[in-house]
């Protein structure tokens, strides 16, 4: 049986379409990797299903640790995507060596450094200065060596004329996280951690908030890295975490609205 071209025409139309609705079904996602501070758990967590809901063809995995550990794994080549610090320096430093890609860079973010106390059996102080009263025996506060978070504790001490009166009752974590253990275990009576740290933690509570002043804004920012092999991924995940939208989840987190454009950040 001879059939016409025509025919053979129309069958090899079908069996094209066909074979384009199936080859997209069996697409293995691929997978964004993030690199993000310690402090940026809670609310990731929440937001990052909301976007892998959004974007079947990506899958998100998240490698957590303090932010400039991070920053020196990325500079040696590790194999990340994104990188989500708890300070923007973090992002300027990889920047100025060439390490991040060109025009990624975004500001999604600020929060405020706080002093925390124990739930169950809080020290009474209502202001930084009240550190220096004997009732606070030890002070837990980041390693500036290791965590953002000692770094701005470090420069707020420094400012208020503190760092030498409480010298010897300051303890050192190597992050945030260790520090509000510190303080619930009520191995130190207070500590300073950021306020996205405290704000839905049962076993602390906050006392008061450091002035501003006090240190260098805390800004929370993103940026594709040198070793991204998915920056259009990337490009999708910066979108989503600097819309208005994840902005207004993020504040349950002790966030605030970044004053700096969320999509250029200039110091």
């Amino acid at each position: 049986m001879i059939r016409s071209h025509s025919s053979l025409n129309a069958t090899a139309f079908v069996i094209l379409a066909l074979a384009l609705l199936v080859v997209p079904a069996h697409a293995e996602p691929i997978t964004l990797t993030v690199a993000a501070a310690n402090s940026l758990k809670d609310a990731l967590r929440a937001v990052v299903p909301t976007f892998e809901k959004e974007h079947p063809t990506i899958q998100v995995r998240i490698v957590w640790g303090p932010s400039q550990t991070l920053r020196d794994q990325i500079a040696q080549g590790a194999p990340v995507d994104v990188f989500l610090p708890s300070s923007l320096e973090e992002i300027e430093q990889l920047e100025k060596k060439g390490l991040t890609l060109p025009g990624t860079k975004a500001v999604y973010a600020e929060t405020a450094l706080v002093l925390i106390t124990q739930e169950a059996l809080p020290t009474r102080v209502s202001s930084l200065r009240q550190l220096t009263d004997p009732e606070v025996r030890r002070i837990a506060v980041g390693d500036p060596k290791t965590s953002s978070v000692g770094k701005f504790a470090r420069e707020s001490l420094k400012t208020l004329k503190l760092s030498e009166p409480l010298q010897s009752r300051l303890v050192y974590a190597e992050h945030s996280g260790a520090v509000l253990d510190l303080v619930a275990s009520g191995e130190a009576e207070v500590g300073l951690v950021y306020r996205t740290d405290a704000i839905r933690q049962r076993k602390v509570q906050i006392l008061t908030e450091v002035p501003p002043g006090a240190h260098a804004p805390i800004v929370y920012g993103l940026a594709t890295v040198w070793t991204s092999t998915h920056p259009s991924a990337a490009k999708e995940f910066r979108d989503f975490i600097t819309s208005p939208r994840i902005q207004e989840v993020l504040q349950t987190f002790g966030f605030g609205r970044p004053s700096h454009d969320p999509h250029t950040a200039q110091r």
